[in-house]
């Protein structure tokens, strides 16, 4: 069945349930799943011209797939970028960037407070095999300046950060970038396209871990990235054929629907994380709220502008405490009195998380790559969801009012 036509200028509400493959001869309303590894091809003059052209037809399950196709293209449109394309993880996405971008020799310039596992990637996975890396400031664009080097290749950031929420000017890196004929990649997981597209600030390729809010109910994972053709479609598609880091149909159909209420669950999530961040600004057992909707904030009006007037679903503090030592008990008693929240390491889902990040995401850092971070052992992150945010004030309170 032919699909109609979309037009131009939809608002990102309508594309996030429109956008998407035709239907197929049954005239389905709701996308397909194609839980297929093979494709049955007419004849042998199309099989060998799709093999040729993957892009133009699909023939095996490594290489692509419609349900995969309608998530990279629904994907893309909230992104506004040319296009995109899926992988099986958002760390995925990372890795394929670099294996498409990089070789011996070059140089990664990076915010010393990014996701641990990203700064492992880079540092020690692709340090391996003579990629240089530079950890800078998320917030100093001096020092991002400074660091730039004749073969400096890719400035990556992500922002707001995990989990201490910190924002990157993205126009600024992006002239610095572009300055020096590098690209800026800007992982958008904590924002999505709700809130935020780079692309827009001048970013050149778009970092996504669907896990989180694309998916948005901690179901399944998936990666992507989004930008223009010439990387997705020249740089990047081939090395998936290759090396397989593919999106499975199944877990691309499950963030395909995700999309559709991404912005109200994300516009929801977000009133609920400012209530709360403006809550434990007032109690007395934090020391200090991380959360770019506060106005204390130090990137607060920056925020505001690149996130479309949101602070985004994700607040961290510190709880008061003397020792490194002290405080990671107080913050473990603050979680292990919860009856309510998530102990658990994801965000983006709508029951809230509540986590240690300096034990969990950034545990496999050195204590000097934490402090240099900023992630002290009283630190707690809170992915906020859809309860009543009383109940989730309520929660903390058990630990936080008998420390």
């Amino acid at each position: 069945m032919k699909k109609k036509e979309l037009p131009e200028g939809l608002h990102r509400e309508t594309l996030a349930v429109r956008a998407a493959l035709e239907p197929s001869q049954y005239g389905e309303h709701s996308e397909a799943l194609f839980l297929t590894s093979g494709f049955v091809q007419p004849d042998s003059e199309t099989m060998a011209h799709r093999f040729a052209n993957p892009q133009e037809g699909y023939t095996y399950g490594r290489t692509s797939n419609p349900t995969v196709t309608s998530f990279e293209q629904r994907l893309a449109a909230l992104e506004g970028t040319e296009g995109a394309i899926g992988t099986a993880t958002g760390m995925a996405a990372i890795l394929l960037v670099c294996m498409g971008l990089l070789k011996t020799g070059d140089h990664v310039i990076c915010s010393r407070s990014v996701f641990g596992s990203t700064m492992n990637l880079f540092a020690k996975e692709f340090g391996k095999f003579g990629v240089e890396s530079t950890f800078v400031s998320q917030t100093d664009v001096a020092e991002w300046k400074r660091a730039v080097k004749p073969n400096t290749k890719l400035l990556f950031a992500e922002t707001p950060t995990n989990p201490l929420t910190d924002v990157c000017d993205i126009r600024a890196l992006a002239d610095i970038a572009h300055n020096a004929g590098a690209l800026l990649i800007v992982d958008n997981c904590f924002c999505s396209p709700a809130l935020q597209r780079p692309i827009e600030f001048g970013a050149d390729l778009i970092i996504h871990s669907g896990t989180k809010f694309l998916d948005g109910q901690g179901r399944v994972m998936a990666g992507a990235i989004c930008g223009p053709t010439k990387y997705i479609v020249d740089v990047f598609a081939p090395i998936v054929r290759t090396a397989g880091m593919t999106l499975s149909p199944f877990n691309a159909w499950v963030v395909l629907k995700g999309l559709e209420t991404l912005g109200i669950r994300v516009q929801a999530q977000s009133a609920n994380a400012l209530a709360l961040a403006q809550w434990l600004e007032k109690h007395p057992s934090v020391s200090r709220v991380y959360y770019p909707g506060l106005k204390s904030h130090p990137q607060h009006e920056l925020a505001m502008r690149q996130q479309s007037g949101s602070g985004g679903a994700v607040v961290s503090f510190d709880v008061k405490g003397g020792t490194p030592e002290e405080r990671r008990k107080n913050a473990f008693h603050v979680i292990d009195s919860t009856q309510v929240l998530s102990v658990a390491t994801n965000l983006g889902d709508t029951k809230t998380i509540v986590t240690h990040p300096a034990t969990t995401s950034h545990g496999r850092l050195t204590e000097e790559q934490r402090q240099a971070a900023g992630i002290g052992q009283g630190l707690i992150r809170m992915a906020v969801g859809l309860e009543h945010i009383d109940d989730v004030k309520a929660d903390l309170s058990r630990g936080l009012d008998t420390l």
